[in-house]
């Protein structure tokens, strides 16, 4: 929803105060929704913003619905989103699991606005692959079948962070941190579930898959 409401404001030149103003709401109501903050806005009061925006409430929420004129998106995502393909492992939640994919035909590609990945990950889509969580080890953080957006050209444990890794055993889903002052580099493994311990590597027994930067779970 906040990605139709902005591209539709960007479309028709109406900065997200003017629309709240013409719409007759509060500004924070629209941009909570741009924010990601409201996860279930009134439907009245978006009836309101569509009817400014010249667009079905339907097409707001669900995408489905007419748009006066030329919609804001092309029809083809390839134009201005950029396909990432899914890598060809699994990372595990769980230790030393490891469960093998079909590959790339058989999985279709997530695709990303061009100019999210450009401005806000400040990556390349080529350094980007998509994998999905098996296990809970990092409950309540990362569920057991969720999307990540692994960023391949990060994989440095500092700053800490999500990382997918080899740790000798298999691929991992794990929180991540450099353990300082050490003769020898050293990095701590960590399981946001806390029914699993925390455990200590040398940074050379483990090999870092990529940074994770994006999640996305199905309800």
């Amino acid at each position: 929803m906040a990605d139709r409401l902005r591209a539709r404001a960007n479309q028709l030149g109406l900065p997200p105060a003017h629309v709240a103003e013409m719409a007759g709401v509060n500004r924070s109501f629209i941009y909570d929704i741009l924010r990601g903050r409201s996860a279930r806005p009134g439907i009245d009061r978006l009836a309101d913003v569509a009817r400014v925006l010249k667009v079905d409430r339907d097409w707001l929420i669900h995408g489905i619905g007419e748009v006066e004129g030329t919609s804001p998106f092309v029809e083809k995502p390839d134009d201005t989103f950029v396909a990432i393909p899914h890598a060809t492992a699994r990372p595990s939640a769980r230790r030393g699991l490891v469960v093998a994919e079909g590959g790339d035909k058989f999985s279709p590609p997530y695709h990303f606005r061009r100019s999210w990945i450009r401005n806000a990950l400040k990556t390349s889509p080529s350094q980007l692959r998509i994998m999905h969580v098996k296990g809970d080890s990092m409950v309540p953080t990362l569920l057991s079948g969720d999307a990540v957006l692994v960023d391949t050209n990060l994989r440095s444990p500092n700053p800490p962070g999500i990382f997918v890794l080899d740790d000798g055993i298999g691929l991992v889903a794990k929180r991540l941190e450099h353990i300082p002052n050490r003769d020898q580099p050293a990095v701590r493994v960590i399981s946001d579930n806390k029914h699993y311990p925390k455990y200590e590597r040398p940074a050379n027994e483990i090999h870092i898959v990529g940074r994770i930067r994006w999640f996305a779970r199905e309800v």
